[in-house]
């Protein structure tokens, strides 16, 4: 049974195998490899002071393989994919996003990192019930710090995670609106392809099952696949 804890939880237990793993053809790891070569021709030169932060994601385990599978293992697709997110992230820095400037959208914990899946799966636990500021671009930003943070925790193997949606107590004025909801699918769509392993809805509201109606046309056919909406969950003490 499940216990509350405020412990604060940065690796699967002990004994979880990490799953899934991904096994690749030869045809598929020189495609890989092909990638690799062509994203680094992409490189900001080593003056940049994004530089070292650009190359320590491209150097990341998981980085290739995802877009490579992304794609569906077409080269030209994958090499259109890493380069539109080699430039958002080079925009946005998501990996320096001071933890001050979302600070405040921390304060209610509608957003938290907690625990891991039996896959050893890190798990975003979002509760929009606790919404405790105005709609703007910060809001998006602390999701992005929270994913970032998610992909620091994956034990070595793991590429994807897990994310949790659960109304309870939201109500009309705290749910994000449609339009802030299709900036996060594009986000996390677009430039963290293949991370989804798992999305839950719980506690879903009739009053709000309009909302996924409304976004359900901008969830490509990979996510979707991905999402489970239980309108009930029982809740543990």
């Amino acid at each position: 049974m499940a216990q509350s804890t405020n412990r604060v939880i940065v690796s699967p237990s002990p004994g979880t195998s990490v799953a899934p793993i991904h096994q690749y053809t030869d045809e598929q790891l020189a495609k890989i490899k092909a990638l690799r070569e062509y994203t680094e021709t992409l490189l900001l030169p080593p003056t940049d002071p994004y530089y070292p932060w650009e190359l320590r994601w491209i150097n990341k385990p998981d980085t290739m393989t995802r877009y490579s599978r992304a794609s569906k293992w077409n080269f030209a697709d994958a090499q259109k994919r890493i380069k539109a997110t080699i430039e958002w992230r080079r925009e946005y820095k998501p990996d320096l996003i001071p933890p001050d400037e979302v600070r405040i959208e921390s304060e209610t914990g509608k957003i938290i990192i907690n625990g891991f899946d039996r896959d050893g799966r890190p798990i975003i636990y979002m509760r929009p019930g606790r919404e405790n500021t105005e709609t703007s671009p910060r809001q998006l930003r602390h999701l992005v710090w929270c994913l970032e943070r998610a992909k620091d925790l994956m034990p070595p193997g793991q590429e994807s995670l897990v994310i949790i949606v659960d109304y309870k107590s939201t109500t009309l004025r705290t749910n994000p609106s449609i339009s802030v909801a299709r900036k996060v699918l594009h986000i996390l769509q677009q430039h963290y392809v293949e991370t989804l392993g798992r999305a839950l809805v719980v506690n879903l509201p009739m009053l709000l099952s309009f909302f996924y109606k409304g976004i359900s046309p901008f969830l490509d056919p990979v996510t979707r696949d991905k999402v489970g909406i239980r309108p009930f969950l029982l809740q543990h003490h």
